[in-house]
């Protein structure tokens, strides 16, 4: 939606697949060797702080051609308010993805950003670099209203609970989308907000017609980060953990996750009621076409609802035992040490600036975003995108489910196809849960060791 993306396909699916990106093992080593290869050569700048003196900030947006001409709006606007400061805005690179190998080579030459949009997934690794500045007074200032970003936004924010490496540039989280024209067809009442997991099951069967090849419930069996993505809610709604206490080792081979497991098992497997996509794209488009039920998406898939037609619903995830915990990925403007508190301050002053709820709704709203903070939920420029994209309402409620924080830490990547790639077996008839989430937990452990 806003950022640059690798891919030139429809925007839901570009997005969706954006949205979950993983860090990259070997530049995650890059970042460590560049951080300290040339520790000490770093040019000083002011050492004292002069609020009055000229400043030059650099900045890597990120963002796509329309979404960039809007931040441009704002950047040029803040300028006008602080004559000494300059912003040098672009996007950084020609994909949000390669801004992680740009940050690397940036920290080798000590010509790094102030401030750059990058993949929350990259957190953990770009704190490890030792080149982020640290926000957590910032965070901890009445005036920021740090508490109005949700839970996963700052927890990603905040990687190891030490250091804040910058504020939450993008929320989302996923949510349960179902299809009017499919259900009514089929006879069933609408899923609700307290829809629990017999609901979901129960719903999926009955809507699933072989004769038409309809499903009723859509679901990725690539094995990528969008199978991973699905399943944690599930996990952490049965009382189950991604990781140990330490962070060290995984923790999904559990009773709780190989519950969760077999209940989707039992949809995909005994059921026959899920559509097993192994593209991680065609799911969405048979749910805009009245070929699937369900689906859970997040706000990306909205402007292809309203531009297919669909006659959609969304209410959070069926939950069990009361807990209806989603998956969120946010993403964060993440700020630079360049050794001038000049520049480290007016980069805080600008980003603080940037996500308040004024300048959020400009920017992340106007672009069909969710809006970073829960105090713009009751905002007319939120309002107004409430009704051209029904639904979006629901999502950003839905945030305050987004309890957990997905890992940032570099061994994620391995992790997750680890994982992805056992419940993607499971669901295809491949295996029994106990036994793959074991194998995946060598595999994963494996990963984290790594790193």
């Amino acid at each position: 939606m806003t950022r640059t993306t690798s891919s030139s396909t429809r925007t839901s699916s570009s997005t969706r697949t954006a949205r979950r990106r993983t860090g990259r093992g070997a530049l995650a080593v890059a970042i460590a060797v560049a951080a300290t290869v040339l520790t000490g050569c770093a040019p000083q700048g002011a050492t004292e702080l002069d609020t009055t003196a000229p400043v030059h900030l650099t900045m890597w947006s990120g963002q796509s051609d329309e979404a960039a001409k809007l931040l441009q709006v704002l950047v040029d606007e803040y300028e006008d308010e602080h004559p000494n400061v300059t912003i040098d805005m672009s996007s950084g690179a020609s994909s949000t993805d390669e801004l992680l190998q740009k940050l690397a080579a940036s920290f080798a030459g000590n010509d790094s950003p102030d401030i750059s949009y990058t993949f929350g997934s990259w957190a953990s690794q770009l704190e490890r670099s030792g080149r982020t500045l640290d926000l957590r007074a910032e965070a901890e200032d009445p005036d920021t209203h740090w508490d109005e970003f949700s839970p996963a936004a700052r927890g990603t924010a905040q990687p190891t609970g030490r250091k804040v490496i910058g504020f939450p540039a993008v929320v989302d989280n996923i949510s349960l989308f179902y299809n009017k024209t499919v259900f009514d067809a089929a006879g069933e009442p609408y899923p609700t907000a307290d829809w629990d997991w017999s609901d979901f099951r129960r719903a999926a069967k009955a809507l699933t017609d072989r004769d038409s090849q309809t499903f009723g419930y859509g679901y990725s069996v690539s094995g990528s980060e969008e199978t991973t993505w699905q399943m944690w809610p599930h996990l952490w709604q049965n009382g189950g953990s991604i990781l140990s206490e330490d962070g060290e080792h995984a923790a999904f081979d559990s009773k709780a996750g190989v519950e969760a497991l077999e209940f989707m098992r039992s949809m995909a497997v005994t059921d026959r009621s899920v559509y097993l996509d192994q593209t991680d794209t065609k799911f969405a488009q048979l749910f805009e076409s009245d070929r699937v039920g369900m689906i859970t998406s997040g706000p990306w898939e909205l402007s292809a609802l309203q531009t297919a037609g669909t006659s959609y619903g969304v209410v959070r995830l069926p939950g069990t035992d009361g807990d209806h915990q989603t998956v969120s990925g946010p993403d964060l403007w993440t700020l630079f040490d360049n050794h001038d508190v000049n520049r480290a301050y007016w980069a805080k002053d600008f980003t603080k600036w940037l996500t308040s709820p004024e300048q959020d709704e400009r920017f992340n709203v106007a672009v069909g975003n969710l809006p970073l903070r829960s105090s713009e939920a009751d905002s007319e420029a939120f309002r107004k995108q409430v009704d051209a994209l029904p639904g979006l309402d629901v999502i950003q409620a839905n945030s305050a489910n987004a309890k957990q924080v997905r890992p940032t830490l570099p061994g994620y990547n391995g992790l997750s196809e680890a994982f992805g790639n056992a419940v993607s077996r499971v669901l295809q008839g491949e295996g029994e849960p106990a036994e793959a989430l074991r194998q995946a937990t060598v595999a994963a452990d494996k990963a984290l060791r790594q790193g």
